[in-house]
C-alpha cells in the first residue's frame, strides 16, 4: 500500500462513518484484563466511556502507565455487566482502532476469564496504527512496517488533544488521526 492508497483507504473508511475504540488493561500478558473501554461514534460522541473492574489486582507498572488502581476500580462494573452495552456499539459497524491486534486481543481475553465469547455481529475492525504507518511508508531494515506511539502520531499531525493513556482521550485522539488522514488530498483529484 502506498501513502496515496492509505489516503484513499482512509476516505473510504471516514465515509463509512466508523466507530472508534481504545482500552486501558493490567497489562500485556495472557492474564491482562481490560480495565476501562471507551467507544466514540463518527461525530467524536462517546457511545461507551466505563471503568471495568477486573479480576485480579492491578499490577502497579500498569497503574504508572494510566493511572487506574485496583482501589480506583472496586465500584465499577465487571467485565459482563458492561459486556452489553459494548457489544450494541460495536454490532455491524466498522470499528477503528489505534493497534486494534492489541485491544481486540485484550478483549478476548478478558471475556475468556468470565468464560464468555467475544462475538460482535457484523463488526469490522479496522486497524488506525497500520493506516499511519502506511501513510508515512517508512519501513524498517526487515521491511516490516515502523511502528508509531499514538503520541508521536499527535504532534506529527499538530492535533491538540493529549495522550493521557486514558480511553477516552486516547480514542478521540485516535478519531483525529483518521480524520487528519482523510483530509489529505489525492492526485488525482
Amino acid at each position: 500500500m502506498s501513502r496515496w492508497t492509505a489516503i484513499k483507504k482512509a476516505k473510504a473508511w471516514w465515509e463509512r462513518r466508523p466507530v472508534y475504540l481504545d482500552t486501558e488493561t493490567t497489562g500485556l500478558g495472557a492474564d491482562a484484563e481490560v480495565i476501562e473501554i471507551a467507544i466514540v461514534d463518527a461525530d467524536g460522541r462517546p457511545l461507551v466511556n466505563t471503568l471495568i473492574r477486573p479480576l485480579r489486582p492491578v499490577p502497579v507498572d500498569a497503574t504508572n502507565v494510566h493511572g487506574l488502581s485496583t482501589a480506583m476500580l472496586q465500584g465499577a462494573p465487571s467485565w459482563p455487566e458492561v459486556w452489553p452495552q459494548i457489544q450494541a456499539a460495536l454490532a455491524g459497524r466498522l470499528v477503528l482502532i489505534y493497534n486494534a491486534d492489541y485491544d481486540v486481543r485484550l478483549m478476548r481475553q478478558t471475556a475468556a476469564q468470565y468464560g464468555m465469547d467475544f462475538e460482535v455481529p457484523g463488526a469490522e475492525f479496522g486497524d488506525l496504527l497500520a493506516l499511519y504507518s502506511e501513510f508515512k511508508g517508512a519501513r524498517g531494515q526487515d521491511g516490516e512496517l515502523r511502528r508509531w506511539r499514538l503520541a508521536q502520531v499527535g504532534r506529527e499531525l499538530q492535533i491538540p488533544i493529549p495522550n493521557s493513556h486514558r480511553a477516552l482521550d486516547d480514542t478521540l485522539l485516535a478519531r483525529e488521526v483518521h480524520r487528519k488522514i482523510a483530509e489529505q488530498p489525492l492526485p488525482w483529484g
